[in-house]
């Protein structure tokens, strides 16, 4: 099962403009509920670009940020099996498998942490079994979308929650016919 988890503008951009992703805010329900999923899953799952960031922030985290999210999440991060599909990335490190092709991703829980490129390819391929949408109060005006060149697919509502007051999740399990 994979569960893509994505923080979005309202205006439906996961990057702004210049590739800016200064806009989401962790706040205390928020990271609570992450780091749960992160617990539950078997593998964190990144495309390249989304990897190369996380694996620059999150084994130094605490030393670049003090904040009460980065020091509970960090170690986890760490200790968490991870899979990266790349083409081109040879030794990840940090508890990571390296996938070619995603195709080959094992049948295990999955948390597909940000990224469109990789969760368009799962999502042609109808691996995606449910997207975690946290949409923040913020409007960018341009950007990277969600969802890059879908076909079209039905999503089914399965849960919608406000965290910490200012973030809407929309939980969608994927469609397997008419909604």
């Amino acid at each position: 099962m994979i569960t893509h988890f994505v923080h979005q503008s309202a205006d439906g951009f996961i990057e702004g403009p210049n590739g800016e992703f200064d806009w989401p805010r962790m706040g205390k329900e928020m990271s609570d509920h992450s780091l749960e999923l992160s617990g539950q899953a078997d593998l964190l799952l990144y495309g390249r670009k989304v990897w190369d960031m996380m694996a620059s922030w999150w084994p130094r985290a605490e030393q670049l940020d003090q904040s009460e999210h980065t020091l509970r999440y960090a170690p986890l991060w760490r200790e968490s099996p991870k899979a990266v599909v790349s083409r081109t990335l040879t030794d990840p490190g940090w508890n990571t498998r390296v996938f070619t092709d995603p195709a080959d991703l094992p049948d295990e829980r999955m948390i597909l942490f940000g990224g469109s490129t990789l969760a368009a390819s799962l999502t042609e391929l109808d691996l995606i079994d449910e997207y975690l949408i946290f949409v923040h109060p913020v409007v960018l005006g341009g950007g990277k979308p969600v969802f890059q060149h879908p076909k079209r697919f039905d999503l089914k509502l399965a849960e919608s929650k406000v965290f910490d007051g200012r973030v809407v999740m929309l939980r969608y399990q994927r469609g397997r016919g008419p909604c």
